[in-house]
């Protein structure tokens, strides 16, 4: 008997807005603690919009490494008391999770001011430490046979999506000599110079075919932003970026042998409808970047493209940011659109996200 059931309409995010974004100075080692990052670009965020930290009255956390303690342990930390209260620990995905799920808490009034905070240090030989305890599957299946950590499950999906679709190391590599030109015009690059597609071809094989340069950098940091409603932030004085819509996915399409495509593609349609607008609609366009593969798979999950027509695309786009510095406004931009990813097992990432923002001051 097929089922009757249907799925609730999705409310939209009318009023609710974004802004204060902070970026704490990366580096590439750190002897500071997680809870030192997180907690300056706490300072900032509150310092930027003119409020007292008895002002949040919701916080969202994600990091890897300020364990033993969670969301809960860091209020202690940085003697906040709020009454919203969320632990986002989903790696790349986790900025657009917590951008959702915080703009739910000041629509509904649990919250006023929500500060999302992400930041980890990275110490010698702390990234191979967690990487051995990540998961339980990574913990029992992967790790002890020598196929831990990302790089050997981003060259099956990349081999992968290589053989369905013709990729090839030149696509990878305009996309990351892209990623690098935009990041040297962004003041804290840890990067300090351009990278060439020789470069890139050449660099020394790590997980084939994975080389160095399509391999994720750790490093030490933080992120943050504050989300409230947008007369709130009007009595502030604040610039803001309005939320249009957003979704999240866990677990997409289980059934795929190895990771083709991601959680956007599942609801794609239901972004773009909650928002009023269509993919040619947006101006400026944010994938997250760990892998290069999966650029191309969020380029095509998001509508920007047809599937396996990624390659095509990148061949035909330059991918840099025409010259303008990275956190900054683009000019004339009225529809941004940015997604995220993360918590990679074997073969496929498990969580996935996207929003659609619109500019424009309270």
């Amino acid at each position: 008997m097929a089922s009757t059931r249907t799925q609730a309409r999705r409310e939209p995010y009318d009023g609710v807005v974004v802004g204060a974004p902070v970026t704490i100075p990366y580096r590439r080692y750190s002897t500071n603690t997680a809870h030192w990052w997180v907690g300056r670009a706490v300072r900032e965020v509150i310092q930027r919009a003119g409020l007292r930290s008895t002002d949040i009255d919701g916080l969202s956390l994600s990091s890897f490494t300020v364990g033993p303690d969670t969301a809960i342990g860091l209020t202690q930390h940085l003697g906040l008391s709020p009454r919203w209260l969320d632990h986002v620990p989903l790696g790349g995905a986790s900025g657009v999770v917590a951008l959702r799920r915080a703009a739910r808490a000041v629509q509904c009034g649990d919250a006023e001011f929500v500060l999302c905070v992400a930041g980890d240090t990275n110490q010698v030989d702390s990234f191979r430490r967690m990487l051995s305890t990540f998961s339980r599957f990574a913990q029992d299946a992967v790790y002890p046979y020598g196929s831990g950590g990302p790089n050997a499950s981003f060259a099956l999906i990349t081999r992968n999506y290589m053989r369905h679709y013709g990729a090839t190391r030149e696509d990878f590599g305009k996309i990351c000599v892209a990623q690098r030109a935009n990041a040297l015009r962004f003041p804290h690059a840890l990067m300090k110079k351009p990278l060439t597609l020789d470069e890139y071809l050449s660099a020394r094989a790590i997980s084939d075919p994975i080389h160095l340069f399509d391999c994720v950098m750790p490093c030490a940091g933080a992120e943050a932003f504050l989300v409230c409603r947008e007369d709130a932030a009007r009595s502030l004085g604040l610039p803001v970026a309005r939320l249009l819509a957003t979704v999240e996915r866990h677990n997409a399409f289980p059934e795929d042998p190895i990771q083709y495509r991601g959680g956007w593609a599942m609801d794609v349609s239901e972004l773009y409808a909650m928002a009023g607008v269509t993919a040619e609609d947006v101006d400026f366009v944010q994938t997250y970047d760990d892998y290069p593969v999966i650029c191309m798979m969020q380029i095509e999950d998001l509508g920007f493209c047809a599937k396996g027509e990624s390659p095509e695309f990148i061949r035909s786009h330059t991918l840099t940011a025409a010259g303008t510095a990275l956190g900054a406004e683009v000019p004339d931009a009225k529809v941004g659109l940015v997604s995220g990813f993360g918590m990679v097992t074997y073969d496929r990432g498990l969580a996935s996200g996207a929003a659609l923002l619109s500019g424009g001051r309270a």
